[in-house]
């Protein structure tokens, strides 16, 4: 008898919580959330992530090692996947004013499909109240500072032209987890040059900032725009520059 896989076919009700477990990360790696070449996380932050067991995420990795997609050494399992890497320290990551990695910072990030902010829609070119795939991101220090929350919306011609971001829309319930740090990467590979322009400003009477990122493609199409709340600058600047597409 045929072997069958999570990815031969849709998942029938039924199958055992390990299987639906490789499903569910098989979607997660074919997003390139972790990219080729580049280990997993620990089982134990899988079983948290997933709401189940450790024995339940030893299992689903098997089903994912059988068929080739995770491979397993003394350093931990790693995704096999084809693909491009995570690509040169020139690579931007999502959102605008996203932590480097620190074991010690609370982050959060959440998407859902909902109506944009009025400023967003009208920037992306949006009708008044349709929706969209709304981004929030908020970060802090263990200790509770240097707080950062940003919103990103992204628009049609985004959501159209970049695979990876397409599918969001089905889970884009605003309570799982979504970390889309790759967002620019998929951009690249889906043949778009990015145009990035951040304004930078004071905020009235708070010890704080504001980033305004606006990115457009080689044929002047909004793409995304992303507001975020940072620990205070003293002037206001304003910069831009462009990332080549990937192809």
């Amino acid at each position: 008898m045929d072997r069958t896989t999570p990815h031969d076919r849709p998942l029938p009700e039924g199958q055992p919580l390990y299987w639906r477990v490789a499903t569910q990360l098989l979607g997660e790696l074919r997003d390139g959330t972790v990219p080729p070449g580049e280990r997993l996380p620990a089982e134990r932050q899988l079983a948290g992530h997933f709401g189940v067991s450790r024995e339940t995420v030893r299992q689903a990795l098997e089903v994912l090692r059988r068929d080739g997609l995770v491979a397993t050494d003394r350093r931990g399992s790693h995704a096999t996947l084809p693909g491009l890497p995570l690509e040169s320290p020139t690579s931007l990551s999502f959102p605008v004013g996203v932590r480097a990695a620190d074991p010690g910072a609370l982050d959060r990030a959440r998407v859902s499909w909902e109506t944009p902010p009025p400023e967003h829609a009208e920037v992306l070119g949006l009708a008044p109240h349709r929706p969209t795939l709304v981004h929030r991101y908020e970060s802090a220090a263990a200790d509770g500072r240097g707080r950062r929350t940003a919103v990103t919306s992204f628009s049609a011609v985004a959501l159209a032209e970049v695979e990876e971001l397409a599918r969001y829309r089905d889970r884009a319930d605003g309570a799982a987890s979504a970390q889309l740090r790759r967002a620019y990467d998929w951009m690249r590979r889906a043949g778009l040059t990015l145009h990035h322009r951040d304004t930078i400003t004071p905020l009235a009477d708070t010890p704080s900032v504001r980033v305004t990122r606006r990115v457009h493609d080689q044929y002047a199409r909004p793409l995304e725009i992303t507001d975020l709340v940072v620990d205070a600058q003293p002037d206001a600047l304003v910069y831009e520059f462009t990332l080549p597409s990937a192809g």
